[in-house]
């Protein structure tokens, strides 16, 4: 029996996607702990492109199960769409390979609608002003502070219509107060969320269930677990860059609260690196490079969200920002996606340290005004212009990708044990045998 963890090192949108369908081929179980449908998967596998939210990437493979862990905040309408889009493009998805955790939170109506009214301008009639974070609108956030305050409804709660009922009584009583006092929005209705609870419930019955009793009879049995994270540790709402980061725990150490696994269980973790640096939304980002630059990496790596379309703040390759995620999540090896985005934008440059009023420091501050000063040290290369997809081994490719992904090696304290060249399964160079 083997575990791995796949985490992002970054501020998200490190091709997790990729990497979990490509591992997959040697697991059993494949389990998304932690986040909601703001994070996006995209895989491409021959000539079909899949673009993932909720469903973890594993269902693309025949004989394994896919688990969506009581860490996951669900949207059903978004979660029915996306099984509903699968299954007419030939994916089988059956209550024997696909499980949704009874005790997943429910992104309701009333969420998405607080999400979007707090990143919107307060009415003239409001007093004061507010952060706007740049969150995707999805209700994540609001529905992680019901849970966090006990007033939040669960998956099991739509087979239960009385329990529903009474739980989402109470939980709109302070949402509807909200709406009209404050963001001069009209009340929700309980004989809405009734009829929602229905029309949910008929779809998804036969695949809510105990997740945490399907994981724990697959490790007892010696079955092959891979864990999904969604974002990047440098959004990790303890650990990230403060208050713009995500509302759960991105980490290794989410796994275990995100889905029932024992803090003994990883064998691996391995950590994604972009071989560059992006982030969505607001927030300090040290390496950001703009204009004519930050233009040819958005463009070259298609930077744009999958969940949102939104496009993404470009910079050059943070290895203070990795190096911190190794540090927290127990990185045992580092996967390298999209080098083949740098051909041709060479020289590269990748951030060795900070300085920080005078003082070198090798790890990212915590508090987000001093990261905001922080001013990067950077190491020099020389770049590639050669192709590299075909390429299937470290010897294979140029020697300028092999310096830069020497250099990186050396910053982010870890070792290689992936690096992809391409967006499709095939092109990548294994370094490490996973199971």
């Amino acid at each position: 029996m083997t575990s791995v963890a796949v985490v992002g090192s970054q501020w998200g949108d490190e091709g997790k996607g990729k990497v979990v369908d490509l591992l997959t081929e040697g697991a059993d179980l494949v389990v998304r702990f932690q986040g909601g449908n703001n994070a996006g998967h995209t895989l491409v596998v021959g000539s079909e492109t899949y673009a993932l939210h909720l469903v973890p990437s594993g269902i693309l493979h025949q004989g394994k199960r896919a688990l969506v862990g009581n860490g996951v905040v669900v949207d059903p309408d978004v979660l029915i769409e996306e099984m509903d889009a699968l299954a007419a493009r030939g994916v089988a998805i059956t209550p024997e390979n696909f499980t949704v955790s009874s005790s997943a939170h429910v992104i309701m109506p009333y969420h998405r609608l607080l999400d979007s009214a707090r990143e919107s301008p307060l009415p003239s009639s409001s007093p004061g002003g507010r952060l706007v974070i740049g969150t995707t609108g999805r209700g994540i956030g609001p529905c992680y502070e019901d849970k966090a305050s006990r007033q939040g409804l669960r998956m099991g709660d739509l087979l239960l219509p009385d329990r529903f009922r009474e739980r989402a009584r109470t939980a709109i009583m302070e949402k509807n107060a909200l709406f009209t006092g404050l963001y001069g929005l009209p009340e929700t209705r309980l004989s809405d969320l009734e009829a929602l609870r229905e029309r949910w419930a008929a779809r998804l019955a036969p695949f809510i269930g105990d997740a945490r009793k399907i994981l724990w009879d697959a490790l007892e049995e010696g079955r092959n677990v891979l864990f999904e994270g969604a974002q990047g540790s440098q959004l990790d709402i303890d650990h990230g860059t403060y208050p713009y980061v995500t509302s759960s725990t991105t980490l290794s150490g989410g796994i275990c609260g995100g889905s029932g696994a024992s803090p003994g269980t990883l064998d691996r973790v391995l950590g994604l690196v972009k071989a560059y640096t992006t982030r969505v939304g607001e927030g300090p980002f040290p390496t950001e490079v703009f204009g004519t630059h930050g233009d040819r990496l958005r463009e070259a790596g298609r930077e744009y969200g999958t969940t949102t379309g939104r496009p993404r703040r470009c910079g050059h390759l943070d290895a203070v920002a990795v190096r911190t995620a190794v540090a927290l999540s127990g990185i045992t090896s580092l996967a390298v996606t999209k080098l083949d985005v740098l051909r041709g934008l060479g020289p590269l440059k990748i951030a060795e340290s900070y300085l920080l009023d005078g003082q070198t420091i090798r790890h990212m501050p915590p508090d987000i005004h001093d990261l905001a000063l922080c001013e990067p040290v950077y190491r020099e290369y020389g770049g590639f212009e050669e192709d590299i997809s075909g390429a299937r081994s470290l010897a294979d490719l140029p020697s300028g990708a092999r310096k830069y992904l020497d250099g990186l090696e050396d910053l982010c304290g870890a070792p290689l044990g992936l690096v992809s060249v391409g967006p499709e399964r095939g092109e990548t160079v294994l370094l490490e045998k996973f199971f």
